[in-house]
């Protein structure tokens, strides 16, 4: 899969693999889309944040992603 993802693959995805599931936001079916889940962070509503870091955290463990910004990880132990 490339870094980018098309409409008709995002249809296709299960809720399952996204950082923010309700609003279908940050897709993380593979290593790449968490290391630019990552990359993309700073975007996030504040107040979906230390949501969205537990869910890259997670994803990144499943991909064996090490996860180094400090922002991602400080959200996540919110």
């Amino acid at each position: 899969m490339s870094d980018r993802i098309s409409y008709e693959e995002r249809k296709d995805l299960p809720d399952s693999v996204y950082g923010l599931p309700e609003r279908r936001e940050y897709p993380m079916p593979d290593a790449a889309h968490v290391r630019a889940a990552e990359a993309y962070f700073r975007y996030c509503p504040e107040d979906m944040k230390p949501k969205l870091a537990k869910a890259i955290l997670e994803h990144a463990r499943e991909y064996g992603v090490d996860v180094e910004s400090p922002t991602v990880l400080s959200y996540a132990n919110e």
